[in-house]
Order: structure tokens, then C-alpha cells, then sequence
């Protein structure tokens, strides 16, 4: 309990279970905090389809049935605090850090995104590439093409880019796949109802009402839609992220050139405020700053 509180005295996070990918017994604590977790989100209306540990310990996944975007991003901050609450009634702490311990997998928002017009999915076409249609790989390349311009908004902590990194299933290179765990995109099997777009490269403490607006804005109506190279890869530190958001012409447009500066200023402020190197051992400064982007209520406990 209060982990994340205690971590500049503990200089470390103990986790409550070993067990990793779909690795849990009945009585194991994890899966009394998922069970706890998943009871709490049907009653409270969510759609719940599937939940699992995940492969690093103590990690662990929750689905819940897609809606509408404003609705979304209300349920995923809504998630985060029921999967806090259920975690300190057990005495443990939920953490959305992206990378809370080095040398083992981070935590991402695999935001799963697709656009329907008269209850009609307008991204399935089972003749197109993958069983996407046009508008959906139109939708892909806008955000590919426009992925270094818009990392610090997925990626808005210094923690985040220690998430980054290609050992771990990390989703740094700029480039759609349907298999390939690394791609800023996947493609997931879908049909006429499911067919969608998966962004894997956005932290799990990037403000997500602020990253669905940019994903959408840019996927519908970036003028740039030419892809990469895909050797391409995301900035391993978050100073590259504010240098090339602070010069995009497309994060002005996005934004207009006001906002864009304003942001770029705060994450610079909060960086600051951390080692300027990464290291082998997450900061507590990481850890407490990270707050500022999600929550300062919860920031302000520290």
C-alpha cells in the first residue's frame, strides 16, 4: 500500500505475485485483486471481456467492450480508479507507470480505435490488406507518418521512454503489423463488427482525452499520409520527444502554436526535475512526476 508514496525511502516495488503470463492460481493474490477489480467495473456498467495476468509479475490486463471516445477515455480513468481503490482495500498499489521496475516488461493503453457511420464499421473491408479498408490504412499511415511529431502526447513522462525499449515487446518502431509485438501499430483480427486499429505505443499514464483527440484528429485529418521507413523508431528519452514536438509544423496545427509551446514547457519543467540519463534504476522523481500528467490530486500526497 502506498508504494509509490514510500519509493524515494524504499528505492524499489515489491511485487505481490512471481507468477507471469496467465500464471495464477485461484488464491493467488493477483488474481483476488483482477477478480475484485473486474466484479467492481460490471457493477459499475462496463462491458468487461476478458482479464489475465500479464507477462512481467504482477502485471496484469483488463478489456472492457469499446464505446464511443468520450465515453471511452471516461471509463479508462474511471478503471484506473477502481483498480486503485480494489488495490489499497488489499493493502497493495495499482501503479500506471510505464516502467515501474527496469530489466523486465513495461505497461502500456493498447488503445484499440475505429470509426463507424450508420452503425456501419468504416474500417472493415475483407478484400483489403489485412481486412482493413482503405480509410482504415489511410487512418494508419496519417498517425505512422506523423508518429514522431505526436510521441510526446502518447508519451508524456520520463518513465515513458524507459518503456521504449526494443528488449521488451516494446512498441517503438514506426510501422503497422498484424503479428509484429514492437509495431506502433497491430492489426488484431476483426470482422465487420470488430475490425479495428490498435496504437500499442501510448504509457498508461498519458491523458488519455488528450490522446484520443490527437489520434483521431490525426488519423482523419493529417495531410501527411506517407509512412516512415520502417526501420523508423520513437525517441528513447523524452528531451528528443520535446525538441521534435516543439519544432513539428504538424503539432502546430494540431494544437496551434500557443498550446503546442505550453506543453512542450510543462513536460520540459517536469523532466527537469528528474536525472537527465535514465540509468538502470527508475528515480523516485520518475516516479512521483509522473502524476503530474493524470492525476494531481494523487500527485499532491506525495
Amino acid at each position: 500500500r502506498n508504494a509509490e508514496q514510500y519509493y524515494p525511502e524504499t528505492k524499489k516495488f515489491e511485487f505481490v505475485t512471481s507468477g507471469g503470463y496467465y500464471h495464477s492460481l485461484p488464491g493467488d493474490p493477483l488474481r483476488k485483486f483482477i477478480d475484485t477489480a473486474a466484479e467492481v467495473q460490471r457493477a459499475l456498467g462496463f462491458a468487461n471481456e476478458k482479464d489475465h495476468p500479464e507477462v512481467a509479475p504482477s502485471q496484469f490486463e483488463m478489456n472492457y467492450s469499446y464505446t464511443e471516445a468520450v465515453a471511452a477515455a471516461d471509463q479508462v480513468q474511471l478503471y484506473k480508479l477502481i483498480c486503485r481503490q480494489v488495490a489499497h482495500q488489499l493493502d497493495m498499489t495499482a501503479s500506471f507507470l510505464p516502467k515501474p521496475v527496469v530489466g523486465i516488461n513495461g505497461s502500456g493503453m493498447h488503445t484499440n480505435l475505429s470509426i463507424s457511420q450508420d452503425k456501419t464499421n468504416l474500417f472493415y473491408d475483407p478484400k483489403g490488406q489485412d481486412g482493413l479498408s482503405e480509410m482504415g490504412w489511410k487512418f494508419i499511415n496519417r498517425i505512422l507518418a506523423n508518429g514522431l511529431d505526436i510521441c510526446l502526447v502518447l508519451n508524456a513522462s520520463v518513465n515513458a521512454y524507459r518503456r521504449l525499449d526494443p528488449h521488451y515487446e516494446a512498441p517503438n518502431q514506426i510501422k503497422a503489423s498484424p503479428i509484429d509485438r514492437g509495431s506502433m501499430v497491430r492489426i488484431p483480427i476483426g470482422n465487420s463488427r470488430s475490425a479495428r486499429v490498435e496504437v500499442r505505443s501510448i504509457a498508461p499514464d498519458a491523458n488519455i482525452y488528450f490522446a484520443l483527440y490527437t489520434l483521431f484528429k490525426t488519423g482523419i485529418e493529417a495531410k501527411n499520409d506517407v509512412a516512415p521507413a520502417r526501420d523508423t523508431i520513437l525517441p528513447d528519452n523524452i528531451y528528443d520527444a520535446i525538441e521534435i514536438f516543439q519544432k513539428s509544423g504538424y503539432a502546430a496545427d494540431l494544437l496551434g502554436e500557443e498550446i503546442r509551446d505550453r506543453y512542450a514547457n510543462l513536460k520540459l519543467a517536469s523532466a527537469d526535475r528528474c536525472p537527465r540519463r535514465l540509468g538502470t534504476i527508475v528515480k523516485g522523481s520518475e516516479v512521483q512526476f509522473h502524476h503530474e500528467v493524470t492525476n494531481q490530486n494523487l500527485w499532491n500526497r506525495f
